[in-house]
């Protein structure tokens, strides 16, 4: 994925549109950050329609005894 800035890719937008829709997608800089990415709109239908991770388990068929009690202990100290 190449960067362009944002002045450059409305100079040259055709060709940016033109780099999406083969599969070459553009990061849009603006002040030096990314602001936004051109996809084919192909590309854009087929990510859109996976669901979040949050909808995944929110939808997943679970019972009150299926989760096991929360321990009230003391914090287990990290392994890092």
């Amino acid at each position: 994925m190449r960067n362009i800035q944002l002045r450059d890719a409305k100079a040259k937008l055709s060709a940016v549109v033109d780099d999406a829709l083969a599969g070459k997608p553009s990061v849009i800089t603006r002040h030096g950050k990314r602001a936004a990415v051109i996809v084919g709109y192909d590309d854009w239908r087929r990510v859109s329609k996976f669901p979040s991770f949050g909808k995944l388990l929110m939808a997943m068929p679970v019972d009150a005894g299926d989760i096991p009690p929360r321990r009230r202990g003391a914090l287990r100290t990290p392994n890092f």
